[in-house]
């Protein structure tokens, strides 16, 4: 199979990482380290410990930077550093682990409401100082495409291509299950050729649920048919639980053919 499974924790960040060890025997081949909150890579010793996970298994990594309470497209200058701080100090402790980091866009604040087109900018400086810095670390950083939220940026695929485009060191995480919270996964889909990573989870359409495959409304047979036709590389399943983990392997076996 030309696509690799990776699993992430995305609704919940276990504090003990023993949970890691089970990923081989469910059947994934890869991990995808949420580095935020408790978990976050300005913590070496979160780092350490990844780093021996890595080592005493047989499983890949990728690395999700840190997006809580961050916006990489604040007006407000502090705050919009001290985002781009954030995702830098994530690179440099991926960078010993992972050749890849995923990242949010911003979003509109109150402020950058009235100021839409200083906001696309300031989104657009940040990507450029982070993906030059990571390309001297030997990282690349993947912008993901977001969800329903009218705020955030990038929930569509016209806009996300437009952000990334001809900014050096920028690709584009699809999240599927972003996509259809806004409606556009057959329009995800057709630009299948311009994704470098890609994260799979369920909803019903009308809320960032992240539910195991097959428990929403997301058409898996076409989604899965379409990527690989279109898509090489790695496919993050993001769960709560192993027990989802394992269900939603299953569905990713049988759909993405």
């Amino acid at each position: 199979m030309t696509l690799t499974p990776f699993f992430s924790a995305s609704s919940r960040v276990w504090d003990d990482k023993k949970w890691v060890y089970s990923l081989e025997g469910i059947g994934y081949e890869g991990w995808e380290v949420m580095a935020d909150g408790s978990s976050s890579f300005e913590n070496r010793e979160n780092v350490r410990e990844v780093s021996e996970i890595a080592a005493s298994t047989h499983l890949a990594l990728s690395v999700h930077a840190p997006y809580s309470d961050l916006n990489l497209a604040s007006p407000n200058y502090p705050i919009w550093r001290e985002s781009v701080r954030q995702v830098l100090a994530c690179i440099d402790g991926a960078s010993g682990l992972a050749d890849r980091v995923t990242v949010h866009p911003g979003y509109l604040s109150p402020l950058g409401k009235l100021l839409p087109d200083k906001v696309w900018d300031l989104q657009r400086q940040a990507l450029a100082e982070i993906g030059a810095y990571a390309a001297d670390r030997g990282v690349r950083i993947f912008l993901e495409n977001m969800g329903g939220l009218k705020e955030v940026l990038c929930r569509f695929p016209e806009e996300i291509l437009g952000m990334i485009g001809g900014v050096p060191g920028i690709g584009f995480t699809f999240d599927v299950g972003h996509a259809h919270t806004v409606g556009k996964v057959p329009e995800f889909l057709k630009v299948l050729s311009s994704v470098n990573h890609i994260h799979i989870h369920d909803n019903h359409g009308t809320a960032d649920q992240h539910l195991a495959l097959g428990d929403g409304t997301i058409p898996w047979e076409e989604v899965g048919r379409a990527v690989a036709r279109d898509y090489r590389g790695i496919v993050v399943v993001e769960g709560r639980n192993l027990e989802e983990a394992a269900r939603s392997l299953a569905v990713f076996r049988r759909c993405f053919v």
